[in-house]
């Protein structure tokens, strides 16, 4: 008997291979001559829809970014921040389990915000939810080119699938350039999202500060909105600060309280006492480092050891710090401008100037040129106003440098200025003279 070869559609036995059914009902009944899907044809039609929501997503490459590729300790990284950063996954995946209300991830360049977003994504798309991910500078691209005459789609219709996506990603809000126009955007897609309550995931690497006020007020509002940042720099590189080439304190890696000699014992009396109150008020500080502190003092009489020491000590207890030498971090940011530079002006920019914790180290010894002047004056007036964590070292008197910057270390509310009466020191000791605590000073 010769062998016949038979298809699945051939041998299903309930719709012979047409793929779908009539019921038998009574005419005048809903679903007399209505076509039913047949049970053999549910999977591959699940698969199609699978297809056409991945395609309406937009993730694209992103597809790939899921939770189970997501590391949720990192690598390398301190106690502290694996926590910080496997509470940002949990997170995560509580709400791509359940999308309501608005997910807020902010943090630093590489810290994993745009990978869990994009798993939260992928896992809807895998639950059969419609779910719009998209990247805020190139949806405000793509909503200007439907003016084009050579547009597939007008502009209302695309503005109008973002503005109402049963599940919207925006991620680097803040990236996007802030005309009038991307601004108002912007805020019809939030004003409308945030008056429907539709789910919604936001990431941006900008404080909540330096958004729109129109947006921040959506963002902020705790009925709706849960607002988690994430303190690692770079989750993905094992055991390194996400600071790159900028941090120098990798190189003052022995500068520690320890190995600093407060007793010296050449020192004469009120220089040692000098030398004893620094090395207490820069340990206090990095206890607890509330404001600034200022460290003066003439060159090599052991700032820049102490200001270390603190750095150290901040790190070993898991948090992140930066230390910066001012006249190479200048010369740094300068040279992004090269035409075949590797590293964005702006990403360095951001990652000295919101630093948790940042030594800035040599201060005075630059090129005071306009443009120098200036790009510390916004460092030092953004860390001012954030009230963030911050430590100078210097050997000019405050009267002899940039008013603007001294103005911000004079405010005795936020500043501690520690003057170094001692020689010049290396390898063990420091000398100190007086200490203005919060607008006094001690000998």
């Amino acid at each position: 008997m010769p062998i016949t070869w038979k298809t699945e559609k051939e041998t299903c036995p309930f719709c012979g291979g047409l793929g779908y059914l009539y019921r038998d009902v009574e005419p005048g009944h809903p679903d007399f001559g209505k076509p039913i899907t047949c049970q053999c044809k549910e999977g591959e039609l699940a698969r199609k829809r699978l297809e056409d929501l991945r395609r309406a997503s937009n993730l694209g490459l992103l597809t790939r970014m899921t939770f189970k590729t997501f590391k949720p300790e990192g690598y390398g990284l301190p106690p502290r921040l694996k926590e910080n950063l496997r509470r940002a996954y949990e997170l995560a995946r509580e709400y791509a389990e359940q999308p309501q209300g608005w997910l807020i991830l902010t943090g630093g360049y590489g810290s994993g915000k745009t990978h869990l977003a994009a798993a939260i994504a992928n896992y809807c798309v895998e639950q059969g939810r419609p779910t719009l991910f998209v990247v805020v500078p190139d949806l405000l691209d793509h909503l200007r080119a439907a003016f084009g005459p050579d547009s597939p789609a007008t502009y209302d219709q695309r503005f109008e699938t973002v503005r109402t996506a049963p599940l919207l990603i925006l991620d680097d809000l803040g990236a996007q350039s802030t005309t009038p126009w991307a601004q108002e955007k912007l805020y019809q897609i939030f004003n409308y999202r945030y008056n429907s309550q539709l789910p919604t995931v936001v990431t941006t690497n900008h404080p909540l500060e330096e958004i729109d006020v129109r947006l921040r007020s959506r963002m902020t509002d705790p009925d709706l909105c849960r607002i988690y940042h994430i303190e690692a720099r770079d989750y993905r590189a094992s055991g390194i600060d996400g600071y790159g080439g900028l941090n120098r304190l990798p190189l003052y890696g022995d500068n520690t309280f320890e190995t600093f000699d407060s007793e010296r014992a050449d020192l004469p009396a009120n220089e040692r006492r000098n030398l004893k109150r620094a090395y207490e008020i820069a340990k206090a500080f990095a206890q607890e480092p509330d404001g600034w502190l200022v460290l003066m003092g003439r060159d090599a009489c052991g700032k820049t050891h102490l200001a270390a020491a603190i750095a150290n000590y901040r790190q070993g207890l898991g948090y992140p710090a930066m230390l910066v030498v001012v006249p190479d971090l200048l010369d740094h940011l300068r040279a992004t401008f090269a035409p075949h530079s590797a590293v964005s002006y702006d990403k360095e920019f951001e990652k000295v100037r919101s630093a948790p914790f940042l030594v800035l180290d040599d201060l005075g010894t630059e090129s005071a040129t306009p443009w120098a002047r200036e790009k510390l004056y916004q460092i030092f007036n953004y860390r001012y106003q954030a009230k963030l964590p911050t430590v100078v070292t210097m050997q000019n008197a405050l009267d002899e440098t940039d008013p603007r910057l001294a103005s911000r270390m004079q405010d005795y509310s936020l500043c501690t200025v520690c003057p170094i009466a001692a020689p010049p020191y290396r390898g063990g000791t420091l000398r100190k003279k007086s200490v203005r605590r919060k607008g006094k000073t001690s000998q």
